[in-house]
């Protein structure tokens, strides 16, 4: 019996060959449904909630954002001290403004103040010097009892060199102007008297005066008392006996009232 070999179609088929990169990616696949099945009942999610698929990659998207939160809070305390910073210059610059405008102020203020006891130190020495300029009454609210150049027997003169004024005997006499005391004790027939070389040059004199107020060397000013009234020396009862001169030698006396008046004294 004769036997004939197989052909070629009639042989078994051959198994076929599968990549080892396709292996691991099936192994890879049921790894990842194993473990999705085993994870399952534990992140299931309650009745109602929406699902979410697993892919993998939700462990790393967790992550993700717990960096970005924590890189938000940086951000926010970063900008939080950056605002605080900001808020604290605001405040140093506001104060040292603050500062100079109060040190402006105490300038300002200080600057008007002395401008203010400037004014008020010219308007005193104005003052004090039309007060030395100004002349007064010998004796204040008399009135001349005897005229100048009146004739008498009684001076030896033969007229009067000055004029009274009428004086009870202890009434305050004044210096009429500012100066210099010459002259102060026994006169002769002035008795107690007085001289003084006013600021002007010229000269005043006081006589029969009861007691003396200043001596000589002694500086006066307008109104300062010098002694009080009296009737001592040549007199016939309590005055005062004024005189003005162009020098401090008796013979040199001008007229009194016209002197006084010159000088603004009402009289």
């Amino acid at each position: 019996m004769a036997f004939t070999r197989p052909t070629g179609k009639h042989r078994r088929a051959r198994s076929a060959s599968i990549p080892a990169g396709a292996q691991l990616a099936g192994v890879a696949t049921i790894a990842a449904s194993g473990v999705a099945s085993l994870a399952g009942p534990a992140f299931a999610a309650p009745d109602g909630a929406p699902r979410f698929q697993d892919t993998g990659l939700n462990q790393t998207i967790v992550v993700g954002d717990h960096v970005a939160d924590g890189i938000d809070a940086q951000a926010a305390s970063q900008e939080q001290a950056e605002a605080q910073e900001e808020a604290q210059e605001q405040a140093r610059q506001d104060a040292a403004r603050e500062a100079a405008a109060t040190k402006r102020r105490a300038e300002a203020a200080e600057k008007k103040a002395k401008a203010e006891r400037e004014a008020r130190l010219r308007a005193a020495r104005e003052a004090e010097r039309k007060r030395l300029n100004t002349f007064v009454m010998p004796v204040a609210g008399s009135y001349v009892s005897t005229q100048y150049h009146a004739s008498s027997g009684l001076w030896s003169s033969g007229s009067h060199t000055g004029i009274d004024f009428h004086a009870a005997s202890g009434t305050p006499v004044h210096s009429v102007g500012s100066g210099t005391v010459v002259e102060a004790g026994w006169g002769g027939a002035y008795g107690n008297n007085v001289v003084i070389k006013m600021n002007d040059g010229t000269y005043t004199q006081y006589g029969h005066l009861s007691s003396l107020s200043v001596s000589v060397g002694q500086t006066v000013t307008p109104g300062q008392q010098i002694g009080l009234s009296g009737s001592s020396g040549n007199s016939t009862g309590p005055h005062l006996h004024f005189e003005a001169r162009t020098g401090a030698e008796y013979g040199s006396d001008i007229d009194p009232i016209s002197y006084l008046r010159s000088h603004g004294v009402k009289i």
